[in-house]
């Protein structure tokens, strides 16, 4: 019994979901190894050799990779796939992509977004937006999986040897080709990686407000900048800050959430966050159901003054 990562990679280095996905593959039982699927990646082969717990890694390149493509990518992993009991991906927007054409091609049941190894074929996921959790059971020969990577530990990063296995690069069906990329830049952290983030909601009233409050907390703590999906909604900050079901999932060690109420949408997307900070002029939003520390004030009087005193 083995198991595949299909690793995310920028062709250079490993992105860190590979890290917590390699950890979910390990729960699995048997061996662990890593696809990377790129062009000139051999920096990223190389760093997924050294990953803890990998014992092989197969390197496919070619032109056709280098923006990850889903048909492309989906070609090279049923290239390989009738090696492996167990193929995983990230559950992050290239991970969804790719994962359902595998699992139609091979005619099984994909098993989204899982948060716990029970067994070889037994998985727990969340379902109704978080509020309940599903054990499922596959008795497919191969299980098509995206991880939920805010549930599982990173692999380290290094301590690995891994052999790199060059493999021949498999051709997509030509239906698609890359034009272009329009990529937001930040000197933040990216979101889904940051160790803390502040977030705004929509009772910050404007962009204006929104950038005036939460950015002067966002410079003293390093941290990255998100928001509720009524924040995004109206247009105070963009679609890539959005933080919930429908948004980005995230964990990092420390959510300070200021004038959002909670519904059940955004805590889907940062309640396995280590320390929450709420900050609601609302005693009853539900926000406070999940923070581990909750200031019951005006956040324009708050905020500014926490600034103040870091």
């Amino acid at each position: 019994m083995t198991a595949l990562v299909i690793a995310e990679h920028d062709n250079a280095s490993i992105k860190g979901a590979t890290l917590n996905t390699v950890t979910a593959a390990a729960a699995c039982g048997g061996e662990v190894h890593v696809l990377v699927a790129g062009h000139n990646a051999g920096a990223a082969a190389a760093a997924a050799a050294q990953i803890a717990g990998v014992s092989k890694v197969l390197h496919a390149d070619a032109e056709g990779f280098a923006h990850g493509l889903a048909e492309n990518v989906a070609a090279q992993v049923l290239a390989v796939a009738s090696g492996y009991s167990h193929i995983l991906f990230p559950a992050t927007a290239s991970g969804k992509n790719v994962a359902p054409r595998v699992a139609a091609k091979l005619d099984v049941a994909q098993i989204s977004d899982i948060t716990r190894v029970d067994g070889p074929d037994t998985f727990e996921r969340p379902i109704y937006a978080g509020n309940a959790m599903a054990t499922v059971q596959s008795a497919d020969a191969t299980k098509v999986i995206t991880v939920r990577t805010t549930g599982f530990d990173a692999a380290a990063a290094s301590g690995g040897s891994a052999a790199v296995e060059t493999v021949a690069a498999a051709s997509g069906n030509g239906k698609s080709s890359y034009v272009g990329s329009e990529i937001a830049k930040s000197d933040r952290p990216e979101l889904t990686a940051a160790k803390v983030i502040v977030s705004g909601g929509r009772a910050l009233g404007s962009s204006e407000k929104f950038n005036e409050v939460m950015t002067p907390l966002a410079d003293k703590l390093g941290a990255a900048i998100g928001a509720s999906r009524a924040a995004v909604d109206a247009g105070y900050a963009p679609n890539d800050l959005q933080v919930g079901q429908t948004g980005k999932i995230v964990a990092p060690q420390l959510y300070i959430a200021a004038g959002i109420s909670g519904a059940i949408q955004h805590l889907a997307g940062m309640k396995d966050s280590k320390v929450i900070v709420a900050i609601n002029k609302d005693p009853e939003a539900p926000i406070f159901s999940v923070a581990d520390y909750g200031l019951e004030a005006d956040l324009f009087t708050a905020v500014p003054e926490l600034v103040s005193k870091l």
